[in-house]
């Protein structure tokens, strides 16, 4: 008998996990947000990597544990979560529906997951806190000019934001081809809310955006200021080699998420599971470590935390299940991850998820 109960009223029938989402997604977004929530860098080699280093990766059953039912809570930065899967921030979310990051928000205190929201959200920070439950934590992109990433940060404290996840490995936009082929603009009515008041970031037309943005790229320096600078902890969002992992410590911040930015930034990136490890042996328990890209079942989750990963964050699953039935399929999506990552435990012999360790893996091929 299957242990998966059936899906809540208002879910499309024969939805049973990720991947259906994904399809539906597809069929009920236009061409121009489809590019944008789908698509990566360059001919997608990144994006594609980072779901075959899960698939390449078996997990080691166990027999005759018996016990209670697995234990999927987990604490990080001294906060308590009912379990490890966060929403990443995903930017312009009413691009999928008419309530956007608000009824994601929604969703995501339903099923007690934490909430990222983007600096780059379609609904204002202050809004979607209203709507979000205790977990929530504020993604940063650092702004031209110091005064407008404090009054950001401050905004954040104000409205409850729990800790600042900075996204570092973004100075310059990756060379999105599916975006390039349908011309992807955002639509009257879909803007960034959060910086409306501050000045825009677009460089001047008579210099090259390469060499405007690389001038004001964030340094070390910039987080070691931000960390002195806010009462919340920091989490550094786009870590791919130990040696940074490191500095980031060493610069005030706190955490650290493993992330090739859902393979849209820099394609040929490594995939992230498959740095993991060498980069939880630099951290060497200074911190948590978080990981994103292409996490798609609770298996793949069971995986990163066998490796030392604290938690992880989904992205392009969450706009999915947005666009197939708003907040009630987001909702649904993070629920399939956590039933999903409940069975995978039990059969791996695994009462909580300290449990987990890298015996339980194998390379499948």
């Amino acid at each position: 008998m299957s242990e998966r109960p059936p899906a809540p009223a208002g879910i499309p029938k024969g939805v049973v996990n990720l991947a259906d989402y994904e399809r539906l997604a597809e069929r009920n977004l236009d061409p121009n947000a489809w590019a944008y929530f789908s698509g990566g860098a360059g001919d997608e080699i990144t994006l594609r990597w980072n779901r075959e280093a899960f698939d390449r990766t078996a997990l080691s059953s166990r027999v005759l544990k018996g016990g209670t039912a697995p234990d999927t809570r987990v604490e990080l930065l001294g906060q308590a979560f009912a379990h490890p899967i966060l929403v990443a921030p995903v930017a312009y979310q009413l691009l999928a529906h008419p309530e956007g990051e608000r009824a994601t928000a929604i969703a995501a205190a339903a099923q007690e997951s934490g909430l990222v929201l983007s600096t780059l959200s379609s609904i204002a920070l202050e809004n979607v806190a209203r709507a979000a439950g205790r977990r929530r934590w504020f993604q940063l992109y650092l702004q031209r000019e110091r005064r407008y990433t404090l009054d950001l940060v401050r905004r954040a404290e104000a409205a409850g934001y729990e800790a600042l996840v900075v996204t570092v490995d973004a100075p310059i936009n990756g060379l999105r081809n599916r975006e390039h082929r349908v011309g992807f603009q955002l639509p009257p009515g879909v803007a960034a809310a959060n910086l409306s008041d501050y000045p825009s970031q677009a460089p001047p037309p008579d210099a090259r955006p390469i060499e405007f943005f690389m001038t004001i790229a964030p340094t070390w320096s910039d987080i070691a200021w931000l960390a002195a600078n806010t009462r919340l902890p920091l989490l550094l969002k786009g870590i791919l080699i130990s040696e940074d992992a490191g500095l980031a410590f060493e610069h005030g911040a706190r955490g650290v998420i493993v992330s090739n930015h859902g393979g849209r930034t820099f394609d040929t990136a490594p995939a992230t599971f498959d740095v993991l490890a060498e980069i939880v042996d630099r951290v060497a328990g200074r911190g948590p470590v978080l990981i994103d890209g292409g996490i798609r079942r609770g298996t793949d989750v069971l995986k990163c935390i066998a490796l030392g990963a604290s938690a992880v964050l989904v992205g392009r699953p969450i706009a999915y299940g947005l666009a197939v039935a708003g907040a009630l399929g987001v909702s649904h999506v993070l629920r399939l991850l956590r039933d999903e990552l409940e069975i995978a435990m039990a059969l791996t012999g695994c009462a909580s998820l300290a449990e987990a360790g890298p015996g339980l893996l194998r390379l499948s091929r």
